[in-house]
């Protein structure tokens, strides 16, 4: 394997531990990181302390030169050192894993051989800024992982590689995060172990089939039951473990998942009735605008999220009553 110049521009848990993954791999030590571009640090904790990025973290647990810019325009005076390191550190290659700032052309012809992104998707399908939530909220069947050629466009670029992988009804984002983080590894690792590619071009996208991966907002965590239970299903498990979908009960929020379909069609009640309690056999039974969902977990705000038959034993839940989202709690109380 010919030797490599890389810099790695990544932002959050996801690119950094597959940044890590690479850098510990022992047949990838052609590949040189010589600096990471990664976002800086934001306020966390109760006492909103500026942190790193876990790439950060991770680029400087390994000695990598590290630029952490807000913006990356060359006409901006931070942009434009931003630039400069960049091309001080002389890549052949730069490799983006959800760094979360748009490249300007300036940078995406910088490197000598371009900038790869590996996009958790099967492009075109969810371009943009959430994939794994979209797919899910979607009710995919399949998902994947695409290594693509970077253009100026958003996701638009040619692919050189890509895994699919389907989507289980017991999938929730936290698990699917998981399988695609491991694909995303595994495809890195095996197209770097192939390289150089003179004798190879990646794939333009298919033209029909594009769709968009908009990025969540604090609505789409707040759980519309006035929708079919699959409808339902997708949204609740998109945002699940975290950030959580979240319905309102006797004006106190309550987080909520581990969510399954109790059936796809039929009428069963109001939206958000609760139906029955949950005992042995199932979960917290409420009803959707056509089916009904079950709920495995639930949460108050500041406590421990619990099982559905342990937190109704110490928080009052009636069947008849009715869970809502933010906006019809404050309607029902204009």
């Amino acid at each position: 394997m010919a030797r490599l110049r890389l810099v790695f521009a990544g932002t959050p848990d996801f690119s950094a531990q597959i940044f890590g993954r690479l850098l510990a791999d022992s047949q990838l030590q052609a590949l040189d990181w010589v600096g990471v571009l990664t976002q800086p640090g934001r306020p966390q904790g109760r006492g909103r302390k500026i942190q790193p990025s876990p790439v950060q973290r991770t680029a400087e647990a390994h000695g990598i030169p590290v630029c952490t810019p807000t913006r990356l325009s060359v006409t901006d005076p931070e942009g434009a050192q931003a630039q400069a390191w960049l091309a001080q550190q002389a890549p052949d290659l730069l490799l983006v894993v959800a760094y979360g700032l748009l490249l300007p052309r300036s940078v995406l012809e910088l490197p000598r051989r371009g900038c790869l992104n590996l996009h958790a998707s099967i492009l075109p399908r969810w371009r943009g800024a959430a994939p794994i939530q979209r797919a899910l909220q979607a009710n995919d069947a399949e998902t994947g992982v695409c290594l693509m050629q970077m253009e100026e466009g958003l996701d638009t670029g040619p692919v050189w590689a890509q895994r699919a992988t389907p989507i289980a009804a017991s999938d929730t984002f936290g698990t699917l995060y998981e399988t695609l983080l491991d694909l995303g590894s595994e495809l890195l690792r095996d197209f770097f172990l192939e390289w150089p590619f003179d004798h190879r071009s990646p794939h333009p996208q298919p033209s029909v089939g594009v769709s968009y991966a908009h990025k969540l907002s604090a609505q789409d965590q707040w759980v519309r039951f006035a929708a079919s239970a699959l409808t339902v299903f997708g949204q609740i498990r998109a945002v699940d473990p975290l950030p959580s979908a979240r319905c309102m009960h006797r004006g106190q929020a309550l987080k909520c998942g581990g969510v399954s379909v109790r059936e796809p069609t039929g009428v069963w009640g109001r939206p958000g009735e609760i139906l029955s309690l949950p005992d042995a056999h199932q979960g917290l039974v409420v009803a959707c605008e056509t089916g009904a969902i079950e709920l495995g977990w639930l949460q108050q705000a500041g406590g421990k999220r619990l099982p559905v038959m342990e937190f109704c034993r110490g928080y009052r839940i009636e069947p008849g009553e009715v869970l809502g989202d933010l906006l019809q709690e404050q309607e029902d109380h204009v």
